[in-house]
Order: structure tokens, then C-alpha cells, then sequence
């Protein structure tokens, strides 16, 4: 009893209740009782630390509560931390690799109305239905701009006659955009060109500078074309001076003409075909993606001679829509009136119905985009890629090249197929000699492309035949996996079905185009991807979609 008397009484308890482990932002509670004579007196408060007026011994036994509480919180087992964090990485992972459409997580509404810029959605369309069948079809453009001699171009008085009978055709452009990915390959774009605005057909060419519409200046050599052609006025014409001009001569060695009151240009293309003209400026006709309307002043080429396979190409077309880096481009000239940002995306459906194109950023998908940054050399106005690292199947393809990595990939929607350096190609050509078997042949007859295969029955679709090939892959960024960016081409992006029912081998020998160092991946190759080609800063960036028409859009315009 002696003892009890001389302890100290109890003057208070104090209890500390420590916030839930998954939301630390309630604080603590800490709740006092006072014992006195006096009735009892409760306080409560809400605060990040005890109360500095408490006794040393209340602070020692908060002290040991809240150490007691720490040491058995969820958050101080490093194990469990971990192996959540394992987890979840396995999981993401996983939804990655599942995941095979486009989730298209656009920009909010809020910053599309800070920005003045806006967007073009084009649809794409093919030039004919059905499979890839023709060779002597096949369109591969990479177009440059070459030294042209006077002769080639018509005489001054001959199109002044022309101009001056022509009729009032200015113009206006609208643009939907029809292709498929056949034997010709191109998809093309259906635009609104004069005022009052004419139809043209144009494909669709992200290899190529200038977009140019077949023209009655008068015409010396000209496909049959989709429509009749473009009629220019003298007030079109673009003089020498003008700085367009001045881009698409500087291959010039020699000045053609002190005098002259018109540009004229010459393009030749990869498959040796070439078109001749003069520069011209007119309005588009074109119309937001929200609907509204506008008419800028675009220069394009009046073009009136075409020599090669353009005479066999342009048949069911008027022209070529250039989408490349260059300022004459028509994204870089809509760009430099400040009505889009200088964003080009293209998605071409695996089931040759066509897909969709847009000049802008609007339409461009915010989540699990592949980047890669865009060279600007070899080639300043392509669209390409350092490649680290190829393989087939598990096999790795080298391309021969001596620089860093395994050198540059070109992506170009003007080309139906797609070029692999010589190396590349004999490897591949190796590895597929393994599919011969009683299921699959070679047949040699079969002259639709240098290598296709006979199966015991008509090939109709490229599941049929599958199982006997392995998909692409190309990395980019890092010659290791684990942290390379990736680039995943199924059968059906290198193999095309012949009118025989057999199944051919849409990858041909590039040595010969350009200096042969460069991989090109063509239409066949770009279907079942959305590719992004963002100029503002400078990357290169795809996702696997359906390519029906991008999310909150409810249907493409234009179509006919």
C-alpha cells in the first residue's frame, strides 16, 4: 500500500490513433483525457505532431506506440513492397501484350480550344478491290527533284496560248483519301481543287515533296486519269523568284531562263518514271475536322508529261499528293499558315477497305505510342529510323551497313512493296528456304514477284497459309530487347496472294534504290498500324490499330 501511495498519480491518458496505411493524409488523431476532481473534461484535435506541452514520460510511451505501429504498417515489410511492385510490372506487361487496338486517349477538349491549330481527317480509299496481283504494277515513288534540260520543257508562247483559252478554273480542295495496297499498292486521296472545285484523285506519297495534279497546259503526254484535268490561268502560274521555286531548282547546274515568267521542275521517281510541269497556286478546298470550312493558296505542279509507269499508275488517278518533310510539301505549307501543326498520321486497313489520313495533331493517341526520333540524314526530307537490330523469327537479319546499328529505315506509303538491302534480302532468302515442303512449294511459273509458293489448294487469305512463316521485328533505339523499341510485322505484312492463288513474297531486293544502304517499309508492310510522323519534334512513332477510323470521330468524311 506504501508503494502505491508514493507513485505519482494519474493525472491524464492520451491515445494516439495513427492515419490508414492506404491514405496517410488523415493525420494523426490525438485524443486527451484530463482526470481531476473536477467533472471530466475531453479534447480532441486533429494535427501532424503530439502536443509540446505534454510530460516526458506521455512523449516516451507516444514514442514507443507509434514505433510498435510503424514497425507493423504494411509499408515497413520490404518484401511485400517488392512483391507488389514485381507484380504489377508483370501485370502491365501482360495488358500490353494483349492489348491490340488503338486506344485512342485523344487530347482533351480543354487544350484542342487553346490551340488555334486544328486537324484534317482524310478517308483512304483503294484503287481497286482484291489482292496484289500485278508486277508490272507495282508503284515504288521516292521522288526527287533532278536538272532538266531546256528542251523537255514546252515552249513559253504554246502554254501562254493555253492559258489564255482556258476557262475560269481556280481552285478549292477537298480531300478524301481512297487506297488500297494491290499491285499498283498506292491508297490515294479524293481533294477539291479550282472554284468552282473539281474533283481529283491523288495518292497518297510520304516519300515524295511536291503535290502535283495532271494539267492541260496543254498536256504533252498524260495517263487517262480519274477526271479531266486541271485547267491553270496565267494568274496560277508561279514565277522563278518565288522561293518554292527556288526549292525544286536547286538541283539546277545551269539557270534554264533569266526571262522566264514561269517555274518549271522535273521529278524523277525510284521506278525510273518522271514527271515534267510548272509550278502553279491555287486555293484548296478543305475542311476542318470539326466541320469548318477554309480555302488557303497551296503552289502544287501543274504537271503535262509523264514518262514510265506513272502512264500505267495514274490510270485510275489525276496526280500525287507529296507528304514529305520538305517546305513545298503540302503539310509543311498548311504548317507555314499556321493551320495545322506539321503532324502527319496514316492508318491503312489490313483488309484492303481502305483506312484513314490526317494532317494535325488532334487525332494523334496519347498512350502506348512506339516513339523513335527521325533522322535527318541520309535522306533530309524522308521519314526515317535508325534500325539497331532486325530479326526473322528468332534470326537475326543483317543489312551490311557500317555505320551505328544496321542503318536506316525509310517509311514510304508511296511504294506497294518492301526493299530490304541486298544482305538482308540474301539472308532472309536463306532462312526461307527452310518452308519448302509438301505443303508449300516454290512455284517458278508464278512470275507475279521473284519469289511465291503453291500451296495444295488456292490461297484466298494470308491465315491460311501462316503457320509456315514467322513475323518481323525490328528494333530501334538499343540493340537490347528489354528496352529497344519495337516494331512488329505479321505474315500478312510481307506476303501478298497472286491471281493464281498463290502466296508470293512482297519483300524484293533494294539494292538499287537510292545507294542501297536503306531499308524501305512500303504499303504492304504499313497496314494494321497507325504511323504518326510528328515534324514539331522530330520522331517517328505507330500503334497497332483496325484503322476504321479514329476514336470520337463517328464517321470519315468524303466518302463517295
Amino acid at each position: 500500500m506504501e508503494e502505491t501511495k508514493n507513485s505519482p498519480p494519474i493525472q491524464g491518458v492520451v491515445i494516439i490513433t495513427l492515419p490508414p496505411p492506404d491514405n496517410p493524409s488523415y493525420g494523426k488523431t490525438i485524443t486527451a483525457f484530463t482526470l481531476s476532481d473536477s467533472p471530466t473534461h475531453q479534447q480532441q484535435e486533429e494535427e501532424e505532431e503530439p502536443p509540446q506541452q505534454s510530460q516526458p514520460h506521455n512523449q516516451d510511451l507516444n514514442t514507443g506506440v507509434l514505433r510498435a505501429s510503424l514497425e507493423r504498417s504494411f509499408f515497413f515489410r520490404p518484401k511485400i513492397v517488392f512483391g507488389l511492385l514485381g507484380i504489377s510490372l508483370i501485370a502491365l506487361s501482360f495488358w500490353s501484350s494483349l492489348t491490340q487496338e488503338t486506344l485512342f486517349e485523344l487530347r482533351d477538349v480543354e487544350h484542342d480550344h487553346k490551340s488555334s491549330n486544328s486537324s484534317f481527317i482524310l478517308p483512304l480509299y483503294p484503287k481497286r478491290g482484291g489482292a496484289w496481283n500485278s508486277r508490272t504494277d507495282v508503284e515504288f515513288k521516292l521522288g526527287w527533284f533532278v536538272d532538266f534540260k531546256p528542251d523537255k520543257f514546252m515552249d513559253q508562247e504554246k502554254i501562254a496560248k493555253s492559258l489564255s483559252a482556258a476557262t475560269k478554273l481556280d481552285s478549292s480542295v477537298n480531300f478524301p483519301v481512297r487506297g488500297n495496297i494491290h499491285s499498283e499498292g498506292l491508297y490515294y486521296t479524293y481533294m477539291l481543287v479550282g472554284n468552282p472545285p473539281r474533283p481529283y484523285f491523288l495518292d497518297i506519297d510520304t516519300g515524295s515533296d511536291l503535290m502535283w495534279i495532271q494539267c492541260d497546259a496543254p498536256c504533252i503526254s498524260c495517263a487517262k486519269g480519274a477526271h479531266p484535268l486541271y485547267k491553270p490561268r496565267n494568274v496560277n502560274m508561279i514565277p522563278p523568284k518565288n522561293p518554292y521555286c527556288v526549292e525544286v531548282q536547286e538541283n539546277l547546274k545551269s539557270k534554264y531562263c533569266d526571262n522566264c515568267h514561269q517555274c518549271d521542275y522535273e521529278i524523277e521517281y525510284a521506278d525510273r518514271s518522271s514527271s515534267v510541269g510548272v509550278l502553279a497556286k491555287d486555293e484548296l478546298q478543305l475542311v476542318l475536322a470539326n466541320g469548318t470550312g477554309i480555302k488557303p493558296n497551296v503552289v502544287f505542279g501543274c504537271a503535262y508529261d509523264q514518262q514510265g509507269t506513272l502512264l500505267n499508275t495514274l490510270a485510275s488517278t489525276d496526280g500525287i499528293l507529296g507528304l514529305s518533310r520538305a517546305p513545298i510539301s503540302l503539310p509543311s505549307q498548311l504548317a507555314s499558315h499556321g493551320l495545322i501543326n506539321n503532324v502527319i498520321g496514316h492508318c491503312l486497313r489490313t483488309d484492303t477497305n481502305g483506312g484513314y489520313l490526317f494532317l494535325g495533331n488532334d487525332f494523334v493517341p496519347q498512350w502506348r505510342m512506339s516513339w523513335v526520333p527521325m533522322l535527318n540524314n541520309p535522306f533530309p526530307n524522308l521519314y526515317q529510323a535508325q534500325l539497331m537490330k532486325m530479326n526473322y523469327g528468332g534470326k537475326e537479319l543483317r543489312s551490311g551497313s557500317t555505320s551505328y546499328g544496321q542503318g536506316t529505315v525509310v517509311f514510304d506509303s508511296g511504294s506497294t512493296y518492301t526493299y530490304f538491302t541486298d544482305q538482308a534480302y540474301k539472308a532472309l532468302i536463306s532462312m526461307l528456304e527452310e518452308i519448302s515442303s509438301e505443303d508449300l512449294i516454290k512455284d517458278a511459273s508464278d512470275t507475279t514477284l521473284p519469289i511465291c509458293w503453291r500451296a495444295k489448294f488456292p490461297v484466298r487469305s494470308i491465315e491460311e497459309v501462316r503457320q509456315f512463316f514467322k513475323p518481323l521485328n525490328l528494333q530501334f533505339g538499343s540493340k537490347w530487347r528489354i528496352v529497344s523499341t519495337k516494331l512488329w510485322i505479321p505474315a500478312e505484312g510481307f506476303l501478298t496472294i497472286s491471281e493464281k492463288g498463290n502466296v508470293c513474297l512482297g519483300i524484293l531486293d533494294g539494292s538499287n534504290v537510292h545507294d542501297g544502304s536503306a531499308i524501305i517499309l512500303g504499303d504492304i508492310s504499313l497496314r494494321g498500324q497507325l504511323f504518326v510522323y510528328d515534324n514539331v519534334n522530330q520522331k517517328i512513332g505507330w500503334i497497332r490499330s483496325n484503322c476504321e477510323r479514329p476514336e470520337k470521330v463517328p464517321s470519315l468524311p468524303f466518302f463517295l
